[in-house]
């Protein structure tokens, strides 16, 4: 076995890779950007190596770098985690050549599965089945056109390279061929530095499937079940299970044999996920999409139910171990994981950023373990991947395993950037979701229900207090005098006075609050309504700092934080509110919601990717204006209105702040024509 072990990634997976080490008593070397110098993982190693700056290009993704901080640090062995390396045949091959022992399969067999075309050959000749597609390598466009017109509509444009969702786009008529074709490649370029794609057949309520093997160098190839990765948002898993709910044994057996064969087929070594589309009307047809060489996401599930530590069976086949796995693979149970990311559903799961002012993570719950790489103070930006954490389940049985998942969201607290927390609490909820019954496509066709939210009163009652707990003087000290004529909070020699303030909180409507009285003891009215009592104390010990609130008979615990915009941020059940006091909406705003044009904001920090008009021009609603990046996401900006591009601020390549100015549209005067 190795005495040290580099880690070449970053965030959760290189926490939770350390922690292994940590078991087997191997060394650890972490490596960091200077965006992660304070990272989790950084001080989970025993020695942390700078790459250099944030941007991935120069440090986690510089294969030369890497090398030298293994050389540097006497690491025999090199444990590239997922993303970045993980299935970068370059790097594998250059582990080689510097004597360092790469934890995954050869590079031939990365090369192999790779390569969507070439995989799909690959485990076609193995008799593994696959979705019918093209089957060209480089592919113009007008070939991919001719694809699309063999196959027929609706099909589903891949990159050939990469995997994660990302340049994924699925099509439904002709006259969208053309802009998707374009904007896969433009993704697939940005994400994985190749642009070709491939065309198969858009399978309808799929669900997707895969399978875990383990390879060792003897040629001894297990699988260990299933896991259901069927709930999705744009192509990304974010709740994923063991054993799935569809699967009869028999079905369980025969993708597993297949996956066995896809494995032996290139011939792979360590841990790899083969990953199959199954019709949900026709769970016995299943189909080949793609095998991940390297250790996933979602393998906790795996680990949960047949007590097995993937990373310890990768790092004993990388030491030429025989068969490091129990004899006997039996599930047992059920497991479930949700991964936390720092995005807003209810905007298309845009990405968010900011400090964590707050963080509670789950503990000491029975059944629930917490792969993170955050922690409090720490600084959320988009230079990389938006997921924060993964939080999983196990129980006897799917219910149970759904019961604890639930309580373990319900416990978590974090606050200073928008989660989907809230969300994934209202997914599994859904009565399709409880019962097993899935596709890829359910949380698309459910965005809006699972993502809006009516704004609770409580959380109105808890801001107000808190801006009254601000306007209070701190306790006097020993000897201290108190002015009886300053007396914070609405309430004078004479009498009681009202005081109103303006409230938005972020996804709703603005709240305007009548107050007198002190935190301790206030009358509210909302909107006008009959005023009703509230009392808001201060505590400690809720990550932090927070707040109990009685409200109308029921006295709850708030976790809250304050940042350096004087947002409040608010949490419990998981759920986080981000609220601030305003006289009235910004003039843009209004000015959009009008209908009148205006600033173009870009809806989250980020890199423009595309400018696609120039000062002066002439543009329609709902033409395409800008592309913005921001954690490996695109998002197209388009024209509100009819107008002319004015005040053109974006540069292809530059940086943006979340609702920073791209550009002004001047919308269209009445009267106004062309001229022709």
């Amino acid at each position: 076995m190795f005495s040290t072990v580099l880690v070449a990634n970053r965030g959760e997976i290189a926490v939770r890779v350390i922690r292994t080490l940590r078991s087997l008593g191997i060394r650890s070397v972490a490596v960091y950007s200077d965006a992660d110098a304070g990272a989790p993982h950084v001080a989970a190693a025993d020695v942390a190596v700078r790459l250099g700056p944030a941007a991935a290009s120069e440090s986690y993704l510089a294969i030369d770098t890497v090398i030298e901080a293994a050389k540097a640090t006497g690491a025999q062995a090199i444990h590239p985690g997922y993303g970045f390396l993980s299935e970068n045949t370059a790097f594998a091959a250059a582990c080689e050549a510097a004597g360092i022992v790469f934890v995954g399969p050869p590079s031939s067999a990365i090369e192999a599965m790779g390569d969507k075309i070439r995989a799909k050959q690959t485990v076609a000749k193995a008799g593994v089945p696959v979705v019918p597609g093209s089957d060209g390598v480089g592919l113009s466009d007008a070939d991919l056109a001719l694809a699309v017109e063999q196959v027929g509509f609706p099909v589903l444009l891949k990159p050939s390279a990469g995997g994660g969702g990302k340049g994924m786009r699925e099509v439904h008529r002709a006259e969208d061929l053309a802009d998707a074709i374009a904007s896969a490649r433009r993704e697939a370029r940005g994400s994985f530095g190749d642009d070709t794609l491939l065309v198969e057949r858009l399978i309808t309520t799929p669900r997707h499937i895969e399978i875990q093997v383990l390879a060792d160098t003897h040629g001894n190839v297990v699988h260990l079940g299933e896991r259901e990765c069927s709930l999705q948002r744009r192509h990304q898993k974010i709740v994923e299970e063991a054993p799935s709910p569809l699967l009869t044994p028999a079905q369980r057996e025969a993708m597993g044999r297949a996956a066995c064969e896809a494995a032996r087929a290139c011939g792979y070594v360590g841990a790899g996920t083969v990953e199959f589309i199954v019709g949900g009307d026709r769970p016995g047809e299943f189909f080949f999409m793609e095998m991940n060489t390297r250790l996933q996401v979602e393998h906790p599930v795996t680990e949960q139910v047949y007590g097995v530590d993937l990373v310890e069976a990768q790092l004993r086949v990388a030491a030429g171990e025989r068969a490091p796995w129990p004899g006997e693979l039996v599930p047992r149970g059920h497991a479930i994981e949700v991964r936390v990311y720092a995005e807003d559903p209810a905007a298309g799961f845009l990405p968010t950023g900011g400090r964590i002012l707050a963080l509670r993570e789950p503990a000491g719950l029975p059944g629930v373990r917490v792969d993170s790489g955050i922690a409090a103070g720490g600084l959320v930006g988009s230079d990389y991947d938006p997921m924060l954490s993964k939080i999983i389940a196990y129980g006897a049985d799917r219910a149970e395993a759904l019961r604890r998942l639930d309580a373990a969201l319900g416990e978590t607290v974090l606050l200073g950037l928008g989660t989907n927390i809230g969300f994934l609490r209202a997914l599994l909820a859904d009565p399709d979701v409880r019962a097993g019954d899935l596709d890829t496509g359910l949380v698309g066709r459910r965005i809006d229900a699972l993502s809006s939210q009516d704004l609770p009163a409580d959380v109105v009652g808890v801001a107000t207090g808190l801006a009254l707990l601000d306007l209070e003087p701190p306790a006097p000290g020993a000897g201290e005098i108190v002015d009886p004529f300053d007396v914070p909070g609405g309430w004078r020699i004479g009498g009681p006075a009202w005081t109103t303030r303006r409230l938005v909180v972020a996804g709703h409507d603005p709240v305007e609050v009548r107050t007198r009285g002190r935190a301790g003891d206030a009358e509210l009215s909302v909107d006008g309504g009959e005023p009703f009592r509230t009392t808001t104390r201060a505590v400690t010990g809720l990550a932090g700092t927070g707040v109990t609130h009685s409200q109308g008979g029921v006295t709850r615990a708030y976790a809250v934080a304050r940042d350096a915009a004087a947002v409040h941020w608010i949490g419990r059940d998981g759920l986080a509110w981000a609220v601030r006091e305003q006289e009235a909406l910004e003039a843009a705003a209004e000015q959009a919601a009008a209908g009148a044009g205006g600033p173009v904001l870009s809806p989250m920090p980020g890199t423009v990717a595309v400018v696609e008009v120039t000062e002066g021009q002439q543009v329609t609603a709902g033409q395409t204006l800008v592309v913005v990046e921001a954690m490996k996401m695109e998002h197209v900006l388009t024209a509100p209105v009819d107008g002319t591009v004015r005040e053109l601020r974006a540069r292809t390549g530059g940086t943006v702040a979340k609702d920073a100015v791209l550009l002004v549209v001047e919308a269209e005067a009445e009267g106004d024509t062309d001229g022709s």
